[in-house]
């Protein structure tokens, strides 16, 4: 089993037990609104984080899959050496925007958050955890598109 193949692996697991973690809470939510009739306190401040977590972390693994949304019109005109040259540009502008936006600002964040002593209302869990999904999706799509790169030139 390959190193990629092994984070898909850990990645697909940690996403299906965020996603049924998530299920849960908004059960439980439901559960003490209607039943109960004295709604959670933390629960949809829990399901707002697990959503941010679950979307971001999701998007790093469909881009491990090379399953995320293109626009394919351009490459399917030309032939296929042209069509490694686009997907190589793509993957580098890719690699660049996770570089800059994710790590970089995702970093920034976090250390700010952590700096200012940030935590959130319902939980009392430091921000700085919920932000670090950023930079940790950006290496993860940084790794994926380097081995796709790699592999695929």
């Amino acid at each position: 089993m390959t190193i990629r193949e092994k984070i898909d692996k850990i990645l697909g697991n940690a996403l299906v037990i965020i996603m049924g973690t998530m299920v849960l809470n908004v059960l439980w939510q439901v559960f003490t609104r209607f039943v109960v009739g004295n709604p959670s306190s933390f629960t949809d401040e829990l399901a707002r984080y697990l959503m941010i977590w679950v979307g971001i972390l999701g998007a790093a693994y469909v881009s491990g899959k090379n399953m995320h949304v293109a626009i394919d019109v351009l490459p399917k005109r030309y032939g296929e050496k042209t069509q490694k040259k686009i997907k190589r540009i793509v993957n580098s502008l890719v690699i660049l925007f996770s570089v800059t936006v994710l790590v970089i600002g995702g970093l920034r964040l976090v250390y700010i958050t952590y700096l200012l002593d940030q935590y959130s209302p319902a939980l009392q869990i430091p921000l700085a955890l919920v932000y670090l999904v950023l930079p940790l999706s950006g290496l993860l799509i940084i790794f994926y598109k380097i081995s796709d790169l790699l592999n695929k030139s």
